[in-house]
């Protein structure tokens, strides 16, 4: 084979794979993970998770905001609502329970632990280069929450040199997946890069999941004559029936007493 068909072959395959990609970015990853719904009431947990419920590091299970509450109005108050640990009564402590997890393999622990060296929380010395390592290993072993915040952070040059590409595959595997935060970032990408029918598809897709930044981003490509007045009608359809289906007493309630 001669080098011109060589070069040739490699563009026709490298054209396959991207177009079997898309194929499967968008034909995938319209249901949320099962790890998006609280372990005790089993709902999915009201969009973003982490604003809607509290992550317990004993155990790494994240108890939505009205089964907070439902605990609390039995009296625990000092224990997880889940597995009924004893709560940390320091940092040191805290550190000590997602240490455990993190040696055990926890995914969610290793994730957590990134968190809080990037952040320099529980006593950690600040540690961005650390974080991402952590990300990385969460990543790799199957943590949606690691591939988005490693999306973030190679797109934008964030603690890390900047590498888009690289990012938006980190978002493309959150997505295809059920991340809906990481196809609401695919959507914007492709809004600036100029393909605002993709850019609808995208946000359309996490719309429905109830996510209110992706309804809001079709509202203004409605505006702007990039998305048309049935795909926002539909946008806000799926995104009401999501929102609906999350809800629960417990949790309006929790709302209302800001849990």
């Amino acid at each position: 084979m001669s080098n011109e068909s060589a070069a040739q072959a490699a563009v026709e395959a490298a054209d396959l794979a991207a177009r079997s990609l898309h194929q499967r970015l968008m034909a995938s990853g319209h249901e949320r993970p099962e790890g998006d719904r609280c372990p005790i009431c089993f709902d999915l947990i009201e969009l973003p998770v982490a604003a809607n419920s509290m992550n317990n590091v004993c155990c790494m299970k994240r108890v939505c905001d009205g089964c907070v509450l439902a605990a609390h109005q039995r009296g625990i108050y000092d224990s997880c609502p889940f597995c009924r640990t004893p709560l940390a009564a320091d940092d040191a402590s805290e550190l000590a329970m997602v240490q455990k997890r993190v040696d055990k393999g926890d995914a969610d622990a290793i994730y957590m632990l990134g968190n809080k060296y990037y952040h320099g929380e529980l006593g950690l010395a600040k540690n961005v280069p650390r974080a991402i390592e952590l990300w990385t290993e969460a990543a790799e072993l199957g943590s949606l929450d690691a591939h988005y915040q490693l999306g973030d952070s190679y797109y934008y040059g964030d603690g890390i040199e900047k590498d888009k590409s690289r990012g938006i595959q980190h978002w493309q595997e959150a997505a295809m997946n059920g991340d809906a935060e990481s196809r609401h970032e695919l959507g914007h990408v492709e809004y600036n890069n100029g393909n605002h029918l993709l850019a609808v598809q995208h946000c359309m897709i996490s719309a429905k999941m109830g996510y209110e930044k992706s309804l809001n981003s079709i509202k203004e490509m409605f505006k702007e004559g990039h998305a048309t007045k049935a795909q926002y009608a539909e946008a806000l359809l799926g995104y009401r029936d999501a929102v609906e289906e999350m809800k629960s007493p417990q949790r309006e309630e929790a709302k209302r007493q800001r849990y």
